[in-house]
């Protein structure tokens, strides 16, 4: 099986999403825990396991999303569609075509400037039969949108 790739552009969607954790959610929690661990023990200790957490984390998001963006993958086949993902837990997702309900095209700020979109596929199921395909230039997302309606068929509703 020959998975699609995301576009190249996905990776630095990765990467502005991972940095922006970074800094606007981990960077404040850290520095809120090393003030806190600086009560309970020496802020000398405290400040150089919350620098050593920082650059751990800063290791992680350097080489996190390049290696999502190189284990995302799709593939459209006559009865179902396949998803591939996962860094440390790698999954692939069936989704029978029979199953989609509708399909959303979507983009974010970031993914606009970039020129990208990602889609939604919503099933019958509801508890977590959902998939999501991000990174996908938009021409694409949208025609890969308008294949996945049109294969659906007819489910006998």
């Amino acid at each position: 099986m020959v998975f699609e790739r995301l576009h190249p552009r996905a990776r630095l969607l990765f990467y502005l999403q991972t940095f922006s954790r970074l800094m606007f959610f981990w960077a404040p929690v850290s520095l809120v825990a090393t003030v806190v661990g600086s009560v309970w023990w020496s802020t000398l200790y405290a400040s150089v396991v919350g620098m050593g957490w920082m650059f751990f984390l800063f290791v992680v998001s350097v080489w996190y999303p390049w290696l999502a963006w190189e284990r995302w993958g799709y593939l459209v086949r006559e009865e179902e569609l396949l998803i591939r993902r996962g860094v440390v837990v790698r999954a692939v997702t069936a989704i029978p075509l029979n199953r989609i309900q509708h399909v959303d095209s979507r983009q974010g700020p970031i993914e606009q400037w970039l020129g990208l979109a990602r889609l939604q596929i919503h099933t019958a199921s509801g508890i977590g039969g959902d998939g999501m395909i991000p990174g996908l230039q938009l021409p694409i997302a949208e025609s890969l949108r308008d294949r996945l309606v049109e294969a659906k068929g007819d489910d006998g509703v």
